[in-house]
């Protein structure tokens, strides 16, 4: 075990582990993990790679809607991070998704943002909102969807995280779901509890 800030331990070694982070780019709970997540990869071996899923194709089927949007507009962010991620890649989605969520004096907004502008200072192309109304990338955003969502054998939302020891051993994971990001006391206990139980194969859900 690595010692880290405020005497806390992690399972973390130095040879590093990967989370791949899927996220719908427009829920308020997963921007809580993502930016717990981001927090503890400042001081942890940690690559994090940003994938994209979608509350809307995640519940496109069910005869309730859960996320209140009658209008489709969890459809138009969705398609953006996809067109993202497939013309730039996972970098970035990653880049794209923290302007999103911010301020243009970088100070962490309460809701996501303008596309278009967090495209523009991101450097990606502003034309890439386009795809926001359009099924271009319709394709690329299921896949990705599945690629993550269908990991789990459960009903999920979003974040799914997979990680990958150093061994590479990967352990799929709905959650952790944040209220809020923890105080730094309690960010590295989160990662290790995390860790914890999603290397047990029994484990299913828990729930506050």
């Amino acid at each position: 075990m690595s010692a880290t800030a405020e005497g806390a331990t992690t399972t973390a070694s130095a040879a590093g582990w990967t989370v791949d982070f899927w996220l719908d780019p427009v829920c308020p709970l997963t921007r809580h993990t993502a930016r717990w997540i981001a927090r503890i990869a400042e001081d942890l071996p940690l690559r994090v790679r940003r994938r994209v899923m979608s509350l809307a194709v995640l519940n496109e089927h069910r005869d309730d809607d859960p996320e209140n949007d009658p209008h489709g507009y969890l459809w138009i962010p969705a398609r953006v991070a996809a067109a993202v991620q497939t013309e730039h890649g996972h970098d970035a989605l990653g880049a794209f998704y923290d302007a999103l969520w911010a301020d243009p004096d970088g100070s962490e907004r309460e809701g996501a943002g303008d596309i278009a502008e967090a495209l523009r200072r991101t450097g990606l192309p502003t034309a890439l909102a386009e795809a926001g109304a359009s099924t271009a990338y319709d394709a690329e955003l299921r896949a990705s969807h599945h690629a993550g969502v269908d990991r789990m054998d459960a009903e999920v939302g979003t974040p799914v995280l997979v990680i990958t020891t150093p061994d590479g051993e990967q352990r799929a994971i709905f959650g952790p779901v944040l209220g809020q990001v923890p105080p730094e006391t309690d960010q590295f206990r989160l990662w290790d509890a995390t860790v914890l139980l999603a290397g047990i194969p029994s484990f299913h859900e828990i729930k506050a």
